[in-house]
């Protein structure tokens, strides 16, 4: 008498399905995001990051951090991966570390960034 199987063999298209959830999910807390006094909303190559004014704000986001330094009027000072940059918004993105930062915008609550890794680094 012959033992049938107990789990059927995995079809290919099957397998490719597991592999390719298994990967979606490690990229995705590779680019896991934290924060302190911000908020923030990423993709796999791409962040925004909503910092509150008038607290110590940090996050950090596809593996740098990214700190509210003042804000002054329209002009930001943020520091992303070790480095201090001035933003006013409308700028063109300025690189720090391999990404492009930009301000997007500048309330009396709060000051919205966008870091994206630079694609000719």
């Amino acid at each position: 008498m012959t033992n049938p199987r107990a789990f059927p063999s995995q079809t290919p298209t099957r397998r490719a399905t597991g592999l390719l959830a298994g990967l979606a999910l490690g990229v995705a807390l590779l680019a896991g995001c934290s924060s302190e006094g911000a908020s923030t909303d990423c993709g796999l190559d791409a962040c925004t990051v909503t910092f509150d004014r008038g607290v110590d704000a940090s996050a950090t986001i596809l593996g740098v951090e990214a700190k509210l330094i003042g804000a002054q009027g329209d002009q930001v000072t943020v520091e992303v991966a070790g480095e201090q940059l001035s933003l006013t918004v409308g700028q063109q993105a300025t690189e720090a570390g391999g990404f492009a930062v930009s301000l997007d915008s500048v309330t009396d609550q709060q000051v919205k960034i966008r870091v994206a890794r630079n694609p000719n680094s």
